[in-house]
């Protein structure tokens, strides 16, 4: 997971429709830049347009069961579509 903001702005990001060596290329609606995860690099890399060569935070996250997140974090929550 990625952070949205850089520099105060916040980016709304979706798949370009693009890929490189089998990873999504991301696309911001706000400026048009292109923004891919750089083999060796933490974060999301702008890698055409406005902010190119910066980056975007990538936060921690887990691959895991509900039961043994939810064993381990009690107080989560979450949507329930109907």
């Amino acid at each position: 997971m990625y952070s949205r903001e850089i520099q105060g702005d916040l980016l709304t990001l979706s798949a370009s429709g693009w890929t490189y060596r089998n990873t999504f290329v991301l696309y911001d609606y706000e400026t048009e830049s292109l923004w891919y995860h750089l083999e060796g690099t933490d974060g999301l890399t702008c890698i055409s347009g406005t902010y190119a060569d910066q980056k975007l935070i990538e936060y921690a996250s887990a691959f895991t069961r509900w039961s043994t997140w939810v064993a381990e974090h009690p107080e989560s929550k979450f949507l329930k579509y109907p």
